[in-house]
């Protein structure tokens, strides 16, 4: 008999060397193998303590992979799915605050380049920011060029 069954220690192991995994991901990619007398919290403690696990490490992952790209509030929902805490989805919404227009406009200009031409398209535009997640006001102004210094 070869050894063609991985542990679940072993599965976890290779899932987290494709990408940071938080431990409720772990929990629901691993519960479908679990075996009889295999302890599927004692292996994620395990794997916890010994810092393979780590909160802070997917939301870093998860902020350098989409911030890009994405607004706060898809954001948000990756993290979430994720499992994550509230609190530490509050904190990493809150870092990319700051940020958002300028994001905004970055992902609009890969994307378009110039300013639209007549309504339809520059609401078209609009629902593309949108869909991204970022909020009304920030595709707004990033489709329209508007700098919150610029509103009185």
């Amino acid at each position: 008999m070869g050894f063609t069954a991985l542990s679940l220690k072993g599965r976890a192991l290779r899932l987290l060397s494709q990408r940071e995994h938080s431990r409720a991901e772990l929990q629901r990619k691993l519960a479908p193998h679990v075996q009889e007398g295999e302890d599927l919290e004692a292996v994620l403690d395990d794997l916890q303590a010994r810092d393979f696990i780590s909160e802070a490490r997917v939301v870093e992952s998860v902020l350098h992979r989409s911030a890009g790209r994405l607004g706060a509030s898809r954001i948000r929902q990756e993290l979430q799915s994720k499992g994550l805490g509230a609190e530490a989805v509050q904190q990493a919404v809150a870092q990319l605050q700051g940020s958002e227009l300028e994001r905004a406009r970055a992902v609009w200009r890969r994307k378009f380049g110039e300013p639209a031409a007549d309504p339809q398209t520059r609401a078209k535009q609009m629902r593309f920011l949108l869909v991204r997640g970022f909020s009304g006001d920030v595709a707004r102004r990033a489709v329209l060029g508007v700098d919150a210094s610029d509103e009185g």
